[in-house]
């Protein structure tokens, strides 16, 4: 695959990169546990002063709790590529969407026909705290697969986007991915670089507009799970119990920085 070739002259030329992105859920974290490697992933990043941005489908509530939680953080991108989460120079933490507010707000009608529609459907716990997406918990939807099937017909009736991810069905309007995020993200906050000298580090069905157009990613190895449902693999899947969550970032990123 040619994108697998490019991050081996990646590797091989020893060229550092420049801001490391990654999922959260089953990246950064052990199934659902946050665990002493993923303070050793930061501590690594930040000893090469190499800036660490969460590519995260939770809300924008999650992206606060880690600005607040670890000071290497400085930019959080939630609900799938529709809002970063900043820490301001003064440390004040602020927003900046990347949808249209109309959109935002179609989002809100949109979500109270579905409840309506589908009786009994709850939406997740930090849903409350979304803006620009909503998400259903996968573990409920997975008890009735035809009704899921329901939902999901009845979202593209309404010309409403979702995807999957580890937890959640997640859906909002308008045009939202991660690599969308990422592209502005960059271009605003790390001009000076270029998309190729970024890496992401994924798992999941959500992550896959970034193996389609990020030049370098990397598939955790428990991404074996959902390797045959992606149209786009990354352009290195790791292997192996050793190389799963975040063992897996860590391991990768030891050896691009040694």
């Amino acid at each position: 695959m040619a994108r697998g070739k490019v991050l081996g002259l990646f590797i091989k030329a020893n060229m550092i990169p420049r801001v490391v992105f990654s999922d959260f859920d089953g990246t950064l974290t052990s199934h659902t546990d946050l665990t002493v490697k993923f303070f050793e992933i930061l501590n690594l990043l930040s000893d090469h002063k190499i800036p660490l941005v969460i590519v995260t489908g939770r809300s924008i509530s999650w992206g606060h709790f880690l600005l607040t939680h670890f000071p290497q953080l400085k930019h959080v991108i939630c609900e799938g590529g529709g809002v970063l989460v900043k820490r301001k120079q003064d440390g004040v933490i602020a927003k900046e969407l990347y949808v249209d507010e109309k959109e935002v707000t179609r989002l809100q009608n949109f979500t109270k026909s579905l409840l309506k529609k589908f009786k009994g459907l709850e939406l997740s716990a930090d849903s409350l705290g979304r803006l620009t997406d909503r998400a259903i918990e996968l573990s409920d939807l997975m008890i009735d697969v035809d009704r899921m099937k329901d939902i999901k017909t009845f979202m593209d009736k309404e010309n409403v986007n979702y995807s999957q991810s580890n937890v959640h069905l997640n859906f909002w309007c308008g045009e939202i991915s991660k690599y969308k995020s990422v592209s502005e993200f960059m271009k605003k906050y790390y001009k000076e670089y270029s998309l190729e000298q970024t890496i992401f580090f994924g798992d999941s069905m959500n992550d896959e507009s970034m193996f389609k157009d990020l030049p370098h990613t990397v598939g955790v190895s428990n991404i074996k799970e959902v390797l045959k449902k992606l149209n786009y693999e990354p352009s290195v899947v790791l292997t192996g119990e050793e190389n799963a969550g975040p063992q897996g970032v860590y391991n990768h990123l030891e050896s691009l920085l040694k």
